[in-house]
């Protein structure tokens, strides 16, 4: 991994493949590894032509620790992906986030809309229109001295998973602990782009896809069958819509 700095935060990054570049964001917990790598992202977007660029978001996997909530504002972690093109002498991209990753690339289209030639936003949908409601129990199953110890299945997921990621659980703590804004129909006009909308039938945390892709200019959206929010990530489905969707844009 190479790094490079927003302002002070010490970003990692790796650039794989040639061709369009796409910008791929990893989700809460994750990494650009378990996100991309491990289930085959890189290799159907490098054998599509694609040039693959990864990174970890601030506080998450090799990029900078940082232990105060102010340090996650969404619209200055949606900045990294515009600061990272910007680095790599991009001036746009296509840009694919997943359920989090999902969030700051919407947040991308909307505030650096120049830059974003099409958003795939995975792992998302209409609950998200909603405000959080795990909050407090993940910040407790992250923080908990025995991971069993908590009763709530979204803080054990998460716990779990960030655990067999090697997180440092006090960095996503308090990325986690940042309130999860409502969406605004009003400002989510300002997302002109292309938008493909994805979750699993099953996925309750996201939610019907289509709540959300109705309500953007340009949005369109696939529900993935049998599948929930943690399994939606390597489905072969998955993939056959968004290399659809990029082929078409």
């Amino acid at each position: 991994m190479e790094h490079f700095l927003n302002g002070d935060v010490r970003i990692a990054y790796k650039v794989t493949g040639e061709g369009e570049p796409i910008v791929l964001v990893h989700g809460f917990a994750s990494t650009h590894v378990a996100n991309w790598e491990e289930p085959g992202w890189v290799d159907a977007l490098t054998a599509a032509g694609r040039q693959v660029i990864l990174f970890d978001l601030r506080g998450h996997g090799e990029s900078e620790k940082l232990f105060a909530e102010e340090d996650y504002d969404r619209t200055a972690m949606a900045g990294d992906i515009a600061a990272l093109l910007t680095h790599l002498g991009h001036t746009s991209a296509d840009v694919m986030g997943y359920s989090l990753g999902a969030m700051l690339t919407l947040r991308f289209a909307r505030v650096h809309g120049s830059m974003c030639k099409s958003a795939i936003l995975a792992g998302v949908g209409a609950h998200f229109l909603l405000p959080g409601n795990n909050g407090t129990a993940v910040v407790d199953a992250l923080l908990a001295d025995d991971p069993r110890a908590s009763r709530n299945a979204v803080g054990r997921a998460f716990r779990a998973f960030a655990d067999r990621n090697g997180q440092n659980r006090q960095a996503l703590a308090a990325c986690y602990n940042v309130p999860r804004e409502p969406l605004d129909p009003v400002r989510l006009k300002e997302a002109t782009c292309p938008v493909l909308v994805v979750a699993g039938d099953r996925d309750e945390i996201a939610g019907h896809p289509a709540g959300l892709a109705d309500l953007l200019p340009n949005g369109e959206a696939v529900s993935i069958p049998k599948r929930d929010h943690m399994r939606t990530v390597g489905d072969p489905t998955y993939k056959k819509v968004v290399l659809e969707f990029l082929q078409r844009v």
